[in-house]
């Protein structure tokens, strides 16, 4: 028999999720963990101008807003300088997004003074005190620029996009920008004292040198929109937005190292890897020798965001992938508000707070030890707070206090297909949204693409949860297949290649239960397990621990006929992410028993046997096997599960039955039975909605209206169920603890 596998599960309850502004159990505290806390903010309105000629002839308008605006616009910042007095130096990027738009916006270094909002009080306001302007009055750049012709040659929006800045000991800064990308040095009034440094390791297509017919390497806009200095200020530390256009690795993004004694690049440089492909480097600080804070977000704003985090970086460590060790320190989606900072300010501002703007660009460590953050707006075009309203330039500083995880519950919390209730299944979307509502673990059901790709889906057939229909140069794909001896029209992700199918987004598959989710469609990629499970492994639980990854095989049997075994690469994924180990935050689950078996014999990893109300095992069924899901749950049904695996994942009515009217029956014996020969026991599935509950916890007669999940939870927990699936996973933690 295998070994039963206990693990003990903080799952945090809704005040958890809220810490520290809900009050720690005093009885049995848990371990300390670090809960980002929001202590102080101040904004500087998006309408705001500063003084001098109109900017923004050209800016697409949005928001209610289209220019010229009489005045020079400060679209937010891009990079900040603490200049430890209570002031900042701070840099908004090249203006209004590209080179053609923005040769009326000057290029400048803000000196500006937060009047903090805190829970004292205050005015929470950005007062700008003045700025240094960027200009070239020696003739440093030897390409054509906006100004060229006037003495002071100040530098423009179409000259150069400035993202990142640090500054040095004798008051000079060093600018990362994404044109070159160029690293400029500029003294402290601004002046440009050297020629610009080109990137040895590639050209954009916005390159002023870039030669006819040669291919850029760097994409537009995703060069140093990051970079931190070493303490000394010997050293920068530039790093591309994204990934180079030839490299196979999407994920990859390179850390430069520049010597600013010789001026010059060292040739030692470091690979980080990204959530998704998608995902961006949004700026750097450094921390000690060679340990960085990084930015890492994604492009959407307001409800739809889903990565906007602080990864602390050691360039001397390697990731099980070979990547630098990231870990999280900051989810900007989730910070403590206790005292309801900015209240009222649109969505984002309650308790937990949140940073959903599209542009997080700024995290600056402060002597303290507290973090600033702060936001590009694009302005006009970003309204993350309120639709139609650009986003105002706002400054936060996160203190991440230490404290008392709750008192532990003995049921874990499973976010299944991540937290489907309120977004699309199977998108990191989904599964970052469980991840915030203290899920312990997250479930990708897997199945496999043409060549071999292991990626999350409920099913194979994709129509119903992809935009495929619209895409017509898969028209031809569309087909009839028997799975599992069903037959089945649509598109098959074992038709598509990896490389096509990032090329879809996620639509939500139950569009009339939930069409608040149907605003995400269109929204999402696809993911692939390997990224669910980095996402997993790179986050932190409410409880402190690392969120867990539960993922189950699809048609198992199916996928073998057409020789895309899951098995291995499945085994491969999680040996090659460190959790091919008995203790691994990991289960791994099947509706058929034949792999499981297999599993059994390839990973030391937890496994768990499915059952199903209704039916047979496939495989069973297809090697002419009589047993059904009702003889697995007999009580030498489940002495032969325990032989090879370690827990069994039951629908809900094999356990309690309902009755003729739909109400919860009387309950059977097979909890008691699993636990007598050591199998764990997780019941499926646990959902909001009324069509899915017991008559006696349904509110109202609408089967779509929200009932009372929270007492069906609560009856299946008593009668001894370790585990629960649910698409709402806050639900279901508020229930269990």
């Amino acid at each position: 028999m295998r070994r039963r596998v206990t693990i003990s599960i903080l799952a945090a309850a809704v005040a958890a999720s809220l810490l520290p502004s809900a009050a720690v159990a005093a009885d049995k505290p848990g371990p300390t963990i670090t809960v980002p806390t929001l202590e102080a903010r101040a904004t500087l309105s998006a309408d705001y101008l500063a003084a001098g000629p109109q900017s923004g002839a050209l800016a697409t308008p949005a928001n209610g807003r289209s220019g010229p605006f009489p005045g020079q616009v400060i679209p937010g910042f891009s990079g900040i300088v603490d200049a430890g007095d209570g002031t900042l130096w701070a840099m908004p990027d090249n203006g209004f997004g590209s080179k053609a738009n923005s040769a009326d916006f000057l290029l400048r270094i803000y000196h500006v003074k937060p009047r903090w909002e805190t829970a004292k009080g205050g005015a929470g306001e950005i007062k700008v005190q003045g700025f240094v302007s960027l200009r070239d009055p020696d003739h440093r750049i030897d390409f054509p620029i906006v100004h060229a012709d006037t003495k002071q040659r100040l530098l423009t929006g179409a000259d150069f996009d400035i993202e990142s800045i640090v500054r040095q000991k004798d008051g000079s800064f060093w600018i990362g920008e994404e044109f070159g990308p160029f690293l400029l040095h500029v003294d402290r009034t601004g002046k440009l004292l050297s020629a610009p440094v080109p990137f040895p390791l590639g050209k954009s297509p916005q390159n002023p040198y870039l030669g006819a017919g040669e291919t850029p390497r760097i994409k537009a806009s995703r060069g140093f929109e990051a970079m931190a200095a070493s303490k000394n200020g010997r050293y920068l530390y530039p790093i591309t937005e994204g990934a180079f256009v030839d490299d196979p690795l999407q994920r990859r993004r390179t850390i430069s190292e520049f010597d600013t004694r010789t001026n010059r690049y060292t040739g030692v440089t470091w690979a980080y890897q990204t959530d998704q492909d998608a995902n961006v480097v949004g700026d750097a600080f450094t921390t000690g020798r060679h340990q960085l804070l990084v930015i890492e977000r994604d492009d959407f704003q307001g409800e739809a965001s889903v990565i906007k985090r602080v990864y602390a970086l050691d360039l001397d460590k390697r990731d099980v992938d070979g990547f630098v060790r990231k870990t999280l320190v900051l989810d900007a989606l989730k910070i403590a508000n206790p005292d309801h900072l900015g209240a009222g300010d649109g969505y984002g501002t309650g308790d937990p707070f949140s940073l959903p703007v599209q542009s997080f660009e700024t995290v600056v460590q402060l002597a303290d030890g507290r973090l600033l953050i702060a936001n590009d707006n694009n302005y006009p075009g970003n309204a993350a707070r309120i639709a139609g309203k650009p986003d105002d330039t706002e400054i936060d500083i996160i203190d991440l206090r230490k404290v008392r995880a709750p008192k532990a519950s003995p049921t874990t919390a499973i976010g299944h297909r991540g937290a489907s209730g309120y977004r699309p299944e199977h998108t990191l979307a989904s599964y970052e949204t469980a991840i915030r509502q203290c899920a312990d673990y997250i479930e990708p059901d897997v199945v496999s693409t043409k060549d071999g790709v292991l990626v999350a889906r409920h099913e194979n057939e994709i129509g119903g949860t992809t935009n495929v229909a619209d895409h017509p140069e898969f028209a031809s794909l569309k087909t009839t297949k028997v799975i599992d001896g069903r037959s089945v029209t649509g598109w098959f992700t074992e038709d598509f290649t990896f490389a096509q199918l990032k090329t879809l987004r996620a639509k939500e598959r139950l569009p009339q239960v939930r069409p608040a989710n149907t605003a995400f469609d269109g929204l999402y990629e696809i993911p692939t397990l390997d990224e669910v499970i980095d996402l997993a492994r790179h986050s932190v639980s409410c409880d402190g621990k690392q969120v867990g990854v539960y993922p189950e095989t699809k048609h198992p049997t199916y996928f073998d006929s057409v020789g895309l075994s899951l098995e291995e690469p499945l085994v491969a994924q999680l040996k090659a992410n460190g959790l091919d180990r008995r203790n691994a935050p990991v289960f791994v689950q099947s509706f058929e028993t034949g792999n499981l078996r297999e599993l059994a014999r390839l990973t030391k990893a937890p496994l768990v046997q499915l059952v199903d109300c209704s039916g047979a095992p496939y495989d069973l069924v297809a090697a002419g096997d009589t047993r059904t899901y009702k003889d697995l749950v007999t009580a030498s049904g489940l002495a032969q599960i325990a032989r090879y695996a370690d827990g069994v994942g039951l629908c809900k009515d094999v356990m309690i039955p309902r009755t003729s009217s739909g109400t919860l029956g009387t309950p059977t014996t097979v909890v008691r039975d699993a636990h007598r020969v050591g199998l764990e026991v997780h019941g499926w599935t646990f959902r909001r909605e009324n069509q899915f509950l017991p008559a006696e916890y349904r509110i109202g007669t609408d089967p779509n209206a929200v009932g009372d999940l929270a007492g069906e939870i609560r009856a299946f927990v008593a009668i001894g169920l370790d585990g629960v699936f649910s698409d709402n996973p806050d639900l279901a933690v508020a229930a269990t603890s």
